[in-house]
């Protein structure tokens, strides 16, 4: 049973004169989102990939007359992996503005490098989505909500990227999310032109592995990779563009204990995490189950929330002496409070900080009875 994505119907979201963007990791689906939704489309479409030199030398040039030609005669222009042509915000922008009756869509698996070429000469002619790996929601289509339970330790293991849920057993699964580290974890990055080299930028992931749940210091970590704490910075940053990392900040209303100097940065995926610091044992043998369930209950939230769109502001708290609370989230001028505990024995209580100085916020645990109530 082929699992359907979140955004199937892309006639949905597709609008005549306006291009239609949709981000996500390398291997999450996107050209199987694409390819699937173009097999059932009414449509007259052309496809290309920026894979592909000569559409690469077209669409990256200033040939008004031969972008306006490639394009003459279609409903709908589909570009697969649009970060790799250079220029293919222009050629679009020419598209949209000659064929009013036209619709767009690309595909890019880098943020920073896609959001660079497209930002200025679409402005006001794009809508933006990110797809992310599977989705609990997506898996409620061939699993009950007591199947997903069971499930639970292979999606905090392994993750949910979709071939590796697919995958038959632990060994194929390992080996799947081995090849995703080792060949498309880092590809947008390595083109970067400011980055060097990719041993530094897996030591820094492996750090923040090791710190998953924790706050992160750049200047810790600027010592440990043998880079300043600018640099480290802007690795970071890179990083979460190219949707291998989140971060999340600290929540403060300038009361003076809370720490607001410091991130939490969050794998996308914690079987990549996982993978790059290559811990694949059981719930028996290790230490870091809580971190992991943080992580996923996390990622999982914000898929609902960015499919939904439900925006709002995410954040940790923490004060100077200690007290904590994993996420606040504000919506509307309301504050929502959870408290992530894998067992479902430990019920903790807000903290006596928080509750005094944010008496009008909720505050509710999260935990392995009850989680999907959270992220679904």
């Amino acid at each position: 049973m082929m699992i359907e994505r979140i955004y199937s119907n892309l006639d949905l979201l597709l609008e005549e004169g306006k291009v239609l963007i949709i981000y996500g990791a390398r291997q999450v689906g996107k050209s199987t989102l694409l390819e699937t939704f173009l097999e059932t489309t009414t449509l007259k479409y052309r496809l290309d990939t920026g894979d592909n030199l000569r559409i690469r030398t077209l669409l990256g040039s200033d040939d008004f007359d031969e972008i306006l030609e490639y394009a003459a005669g279609y409903d709908l222009i589909a570009i697969d992996e649009a970060q790799e042509i250079s220029g293919i915000g222009r050629a679009l922008k020419i598209i949209v503005d000659h064929y009013r009756h036209i619709k767009v869509v690309v595909t890019g698996s880098s943020s920073f490098n896609l959001a660079q070429k497209v930002g200025e000469p679409l402005t006001g002619r794009k809508i933006t989505k990110i797809l992310y790996p599977f989705y609990q929601k997506e898996l409620l289509q061939k699993n009950t909500r007591f199947e997903l339970k069971e499930q639970l330790e292979d999606f905090l293991l392994f993750g949910s990227y979709p071939e590796v849920v697919s995958a038959k057993n632990k060994a194929k699964k390992i080996s799947l999310l081995g090849e995703l580290v080792d060949s498309y974890l880092l590809k947008d990055l390595l083109q970067h032109e400011n980055i060097r080299s990719p041993k530094v930028l897996i030591q820094l992931l492996k750090l923040l592995a090791f710190q998953l749940g924790n706050e992160v210091s750049l200047n810790e970590l600027s010592k440990k990779v043998g880079l300043d704490v600018k640099t480290v910075g802007r690795y970071l940053d890179l990083l979460e563009k190219s949707f291998v990392i989140r971060s999340l900040g600290g929540f403060s209303r300038n009361l003076r204990k809370e720490v607001t100097t410091k991130k939490k940065y969050y794998f996308l995926d914690v079987g990549i995490r996982n993978a790059l610091i290559s811990q694949f044992n059981s719930f028996d043998n290790r230490d870091d189950i809580g971190a992991l369930f943080e992580n996923f209950c996390f990622m999982e939230r914000i898929k609902k929330h960015e499919y939904e769109e439900y925006y709002g502001n995410h954040y940790f708290w923490r004060t100077y002496d200690g007290q904590e609370i994993d996420f606040v989230e504000e919506y509307d001028g309301k504050l929502s409070t959870f408290e992530c505990k894998f067992s479902e024995k430990k019920q903790p209580s807000p903290p006596k900080e928080w509750s005094s100085s944010y008496s009008k916020s909720s505050f509710s645990v999260v935990n392995r009875k009850n989680y999907l109530d959270f992220i679904l």
